[in-house]
């Protein structure tokens, strides 16, 4: 039976049925599925009970996993708990203990719950993230999801002039100074080091364009810091209007599937004494 992908009823997602994300897909398949990325930029897959393995092979039928030398994060390689290519969105330790709410992985994870677009403060921003729900909190915890191109389009036309060749700074020093955390090296500042982004990222298979925005971006070339932030938060917050925005509610077993080209995300608060366990593979971006 060939992939079915139908809109999340009252939302912009979609929901994929037929697919067992253990097993191999077609051609055919893995077209839907990309079709159904460029409708949504939102897929949900239910009742997916992966492990690393098969979420990784799952992951590489629609492209290069995303691959870089310098970190994302500030665990270091011994404090690891999966294995390469996998992202860890859990509040585990490696031995499987609860993350402490002091630790300082903890806080840096923290601005996660902030909107952004993954690795925006790369050079080649993510292509399709993808997060499996392993193990998931009775009550919160939940992610939500906005439309930057819909967001775009709502944009009055002085606005979408002023944006238009824009350039923003992204870095993970802003989102996490923006929570507060300060507690970074040299050598981290360093790796985390501004990269830059427009403003208007215009999708090269529908030629649509979408407004381009994160956490991680704290500066707009040419402006001054607090005119950028001051503009940069005017455009999030119209950016984030409930009419934008899907908020998946997690279920053990889901794989949930994004286009950080033309959505950002968060995740929302939950009890820290609770387990969440959530996992994510990422497709390579491009320049485009």
């Amino acid at each position: 039976m060939p992939v079915v992908v139908n809109p999340v009823p009252g939302a912009f997602a979609g929901e994929a049925f037929a697919v067992d994300c253990r097993a191999p897909l077609d051609a055919e398949d893995i077209a839907a599925i990309h079709d159904g990325m460029v409708r949504h930029a939102v897929l949900v897959f239910g009742d997916q009970s992966l492990t690393d393995a098969q979420q990784l092979a799952f992951t590489r039928q629609f492209g290069e996993l995303e691959r870089y030398e310098t970190p994302g994060h500030i665990r270091k390689r011994e404090q690891e708990r999966l294995g390469g290519g996998v992202a860890d969105f859990s509040n585990l330790t490696r031995d499987g203990a609860l993350i402490s709410a002091d630790d300082r992985i903890w806080l840096f994870k923290l601005a996660d719950r902030l909107w952004h677009s993954d690795s925006s403060f790369r050079p080649v921003p993510a292509g399709y993230s993808l997060l499996s729900g392993r193990t998931i909190p009775f009550r919160g915890g939940d992610t939500e999801f906005a439309d930057m191109r819909a967001a775009y389009d709502a944009l009055d036309g002085d606005t979408k002039a002023e944006i238009e060749d824009l350039v923003c700074e992204h870095s993970l020093i802003y989102s996490r100074e923006a929570i507060g955390f300060f507690d970074l090296t040299a050598e981290e500042r360093e790796h985390f080091r501004p990269v830059r982004h427009p403003l208007v990222r215009i999708d090269p298979r529908t030629r649509r364009k979408s407004l381009f925005l994160s956490a991680h971006a704290g500066a707009i070339v040419g402006w001054t810091v607090p005119e950028a932030r001051v503009f940069l938060r005017d455009l999030n917050e119209h950016a984030t209007q409930p009419q934008f925005v899907y908020r998946h509610p997690w279920r053990v077993g889901d794989l949930v599937m994004w286009d950080n080209r033309t959505t950002m995300h968060r995740a929302r608060r939950f009890d820290s004494k609770a387990i969440r366990d959530v996992r994510r593979t990422t497709v390579a971006g491009t320049t485009e």
